[in-house]
């Protein structure tokens, strides 16, 4: 059970509905037509004089193809997107800009991230296909990364290549880039994928003496070598106690360590390694564990994870099998349409998987069903409803208000992208109208980067700011969705808004 893409919902002064994210699958189902048109009947042409036409002019280097896993045409994002920016300034921007705590900021990254665009003139190329590909193993959307590495070519540098030999290893897809590593010996990263490559081949005898080889003249470190004396000979080190924990792990360390049955747990690594825990090889509450911490930043669909959800009963209590147990429990009382059972069941699971920080998941996946039931119950009618504004059926939901209290008509305005119609209930509101006033200038940062055709790189730090305006700076914040609405990003400042009142940051 793999991502097969994560793409964000976005914009640029696209309908809203096309700013929408597209589901795992969608990506890889969905593409463009490739065919040509049939014969187009025209009438002759006719001219009473003949014009030089205009011709433009541009470097070469300056048109390199286009990179990315979906096209700008469903993005909304133009393809010069960073043409004109420093290479240094967008890859720091890239690597560092904060999105954990807000599901639309994650979704806004990934539609920068996976969208068909092309890099700045010059050498700057992979240096930014590096910086994409990084963030989005660090998301632990590591598919995509793997997808856009080889969009790439991953036979084109030693550095492309080991970042798609680590995803294959996380995925279990690693027979493809081990099987040109062995053709292409000189991309390997180290002789530890060496051996490992060419032992999966099954030539054991050479893989045995490179690993003497790598021995006598310490060519890895000890920790790596006594791992690979286990991996080649484990008849000699059978009923020997297990390795310890090394202080760091890479992929391929942390396969062997799998194939040699001393398996990590991925809990305490990098969010990357949580991909290898959907595999089968896993057991169904690592799996669960992993499913739930990459679908907390968008790197999983809603719908994997609630196949794993609903995969079997709970296997005990306490913890993630509570939020199975509650889940299950809840798409039963939808099974039956009792408006009692759902409303029982409702605020319990809604509790467990907001404490977890999947709200905006849950929303995506029960805001439909939900506007289907036939509810009764104050409390259950206005849960609800909020959790329909947290789905990408805000708008809808923005049109039947549960109540007339002063908070519901402000979610209600703000879904429909005029907040200033009715009176702010908290400071945090009022910051929020004032962003959609249309009052609030851009800052100076931002006003140059649009100004320089940096738009990019403008949506990178609208996003810092939106992050400084979330933790407590009501003046950011007001900028960040003045400058989202500015940038054509309608869909990004209401979701961001409305996930921001009803969710809280972080």
């Amino acid at each position: 059970m793999r991502i097969k893409a994560v793409v964000a919902a976005l914009l640029i002064p696209a309908a809203t509905a096309a700013q929408e994210p597209l589901s795992v699958i969608d990506w890889l189902n969905d593409h463009p037509g490739t065919g040509l048109p049939g014969t187009v009947v025209m009438e002759p042409p006719v001219a009473n004089g003949i014009v030089n036409p205009e011709i433009e002019v541009s470097p070469l280097e300056e048109l390199a193809p286009p990179l990315g896993l979906v096209p700008s045409s469903v993005t909304g994002m133009p393809l010069d997107l960073w043409v004109a920016s420093d290479i240094d300034d967008l890859t720091d921007h890239i690597a560092t800009v904060p999105v954990a705590d807000s599901p639309s900021m994650q979704a806004l990254l990934y539609s920068l991230l996976l969208s068909e665009t092309r890099p700045p003139g010059g050498d700057a190329a992979e240096q930014l296909t590096l910086a994409r590909i990084d963030r989005l193993m660090a998301l632990g959307a590591v598919d995509p990364a793997q997808a856009l590495t080889r969009r790439a070519d991953p036979m084109a540098s030693a550095a492309l290549f080991q970042r798609w030999f680590d995803a294959t290893l996380l995925t279990g897809e690693e027979e493809q880039s081990c099987r040109v590593l062995t053709a292409k010996p000189h991309l390997a990263p180290g002789y530890d994928a060496r051996i490992f490559c060419t032992a999966r081949a099954g030539d054991w005898q050479t893989a045995a003496l490179t690993l003497e080889t790598a021995h006598a003249l310490t060519l890895l470190p000890q920790w790596k070598l006594d791992l690979l004396d286990r991996f080649l000979s484990p008849e000699i080190y059978e009923g020997a106690p297990p390795l310890p924990a090394p202080a760091s792990v890479d992929p391929l360390a942390y396969r062997i360590r799998e194939a040699i049955g001393e398996r990590l747990s991925s809990q305490d690594l990098p969010r990357a390694f949580a991909t290898a825990d959907l595999r089968d090889v896993a057991g169904w509450k690592a799996q669960l564990e992993a499913a739930e911490r990459l679908t907390r930043v968008g790197a999983l669909s809603a719908n994997q994870l609630l196949g794993l959800y609903t995969e079997r009963l709970p296997a005990a209590s306490g913890g993630i099998w509570d939020r199975v147990d509650a889940l299950q429990r809840f798409e039963t009382a939808l099974g039956t349409r009792s408006p009692d059972a759902v409303a029982k069941t409702l605020p319990p699971v809604w509790s467990a998987m907001r404490r977890v920080g999947l709200g905006v998941p849950f929303a995506e996946l029960f805001a439909d069903p939900l506007a289907s039931q036939d509810l009764t119950d104050p409390g259950a009618v206005n849960l609800a409803w909020r959790i329909r504004l947290l789905s990408s059926a805000y708008e809808t939901a923005a049109h039947y208000p549960p109540d007339t209290s002063e908070m519901s008509l402000f979610l209600a305005a703000l879904a429909q992208g005029d907040p200033g119609r009715v009176e702010a209930p908290s400071d945090l509101a009022e910051a929020i109208s004032e962003g959609f006033s249309g009052n609030v200038p851009l800052t100076g940062d931002i006003r140059r980067a649009i100004d320089d055709a940096r738009l990019g790189e403008a949506i990178l730090m609208t996003m810092d700011l939106f992050d400084s305006g979330a933790s407590g700076n009501p003046a950011d914040l007001a900028n960040a969705i003045s400058a989202f609405r500015r940038m054509g990003l309608e869909d990004t400042a209401r979701r961001a808004s409305l996930h921001l009142m009803l969710l809280g940051h972080g």
